[in-house]
């Protein structure tokens, strides 16, 4: 099958998230089992206009806010004509193909809506535009456009929003190759891992860390990542707080390992996939009862907390000396998918919109 998949940004950007180590690793899969696969996606400083990664063709073109446009450009003169189904990835704004495009059917992809992340990332009054009148309308566009989602939450949301045809994809994830073979840490230690952003609330993290030293003095947090939000952190930070910046995979994976719990707090997520990864190492998450996060949470068999810093220092007093004293086994796979699981299902999403008469050569699993 020949696959396009409009999305703001590849795995090669500086800025790449969860969201594009998601489609790096099904896009990958299905290249890999001979479908022909296309990213259009935004410019990146010191990469090429036009690449071969990973099997899987890259045209970039536009910026953060011009990439929208770039893409429909760049169909309408190169790309009619010449795909089977087009995948809109939508990261906060849709590329509304199935608007501008009558070649291929179109599947909408999301990770997670935005809703309050535009008071973390927007000035006012930008934030309450977005959050108020943008978003509910660009998904009111996409209202009929048969969907994917990661997460239930995700659904939840986008069933408000008014869109209806939806399907919920798997998460994945990628162990490491050994399990880091190191022991936990002597004293009560939790490890935060993420980029240093506003709608991460690392902040929260460090006040709940502040006041449930009160109960256990030697409590030590980690701080795994960087970000625009270090410096201010870093200033706010109170005893027992180790900014540790962006690490290695290897080293990320040894401190979840040594951590006895991993804390996080964000406003939402898709799916917090850094639950998943401390679970598969043995460490349970405490963490914000938001949308993305109760889901991997739940699936990971950690606690869920109101959302105050209050309460999680509360349930950190409360949990983390059990744990101390008697480390939860390992969740089997962080309680998500491999994978190739994980691209076949997506593809099964995908291909189940393709009429089979339209499909360029054979339409096979994304496992052919």
């Amino acid at each position: 099958m020949r696959i396009l998949m409009t999305t703001w940004r590849d795995g090669t950007h500086p800025a790449a998230g969860g969201a594009e180590v998601y489609t790096e690793q099904v896009v990958a899969r299905w290249a890999a089992a001979g479908h022909e696969v296309t990213l259009l996606t935004a410019a990146v400083d010191g990469r090429p206009a036009d690449e071969v990664l990973h099997g899987v063709r890259r045209i970039r073109q536009g910026g953060k806010l011009g990439v929208y446009r770039a893409a429909r450009r760049w169909y309408q003169k190169e790309g009619r004509g010449r795909f089977d189904v087009i995948i809109d990835q939508v990261n906060t704004r849709p590329f509304f193909v199935h608007e501008w495009q009558p070649d291929a059917p179109v599947v909408a992809f999301y990770h997670q809506t935005c809703e309050e992340i535009w008071h973390h990332e927007m000035p006012w009054p930008l934030s309450t535009i977005g959050q108020r009148y943008l978003e509910p309308r660009w998904l009111a566009r996409m209202a009929g456009v048969p969907s994917m989602a990661v997460s239930n939450s995700t659904r939840d949301a986008l069933l408000r929003f008014g869109v209806k045809d939806i399907t919920v994809v798997p998460e994945g994830l990628t162990l490491p190759g050994e399990v880091p073979a190191v022991p936990k840490e002597a004293t009560p230690t939790l490890v935060h891992v993420s980029r240093l952003v506003t709608y991460k609330q690392a902040d929260h993290v460090m006040e709940a860390v502040r006041l449930a030293r009160r109960e256990l003095p030697d409590l030590t947090l980690w701080f795994v990542g960087d970000g625009p939000m270090e410096r201010t952190l870093r200033k706010q930070a109170p005893e027992g707080v180790e900014f540790l910046g962006y690490v290695s995979a290897e080293e990320k994976h040894e401190r979840m390992a040594r951590a006895h719990a991993i804390v996080m707090a964000s406003t939402r997520e898709g799916w917090g996939l850094v639950i998943a990864e401390a679970a598969a190492l043995g460490t349970r998450a405490i963490a914000y009862d938001r949308p993305g996060l109760r889901d991997a949470v739940t699936a990971a068999d950690g606690v869920l907390v109101p959302a105050t810093p209050e309460a999680l220092a509360n349930w950190i007093v409360h949990t983390l000396p059990t744990w101390v004293a008697e480390p939860p086994a390992a969740v089997p796979g962080g309680g998500v998918e491999d994978w190739q699981t994980v691209a076949d299902r997506v593809f099964d999403v995908v291909g189940a919109v393709v009429p089979a008469a339209g499909t360029h050569g054979e339409m096979v699993g994304a496992s052919a």
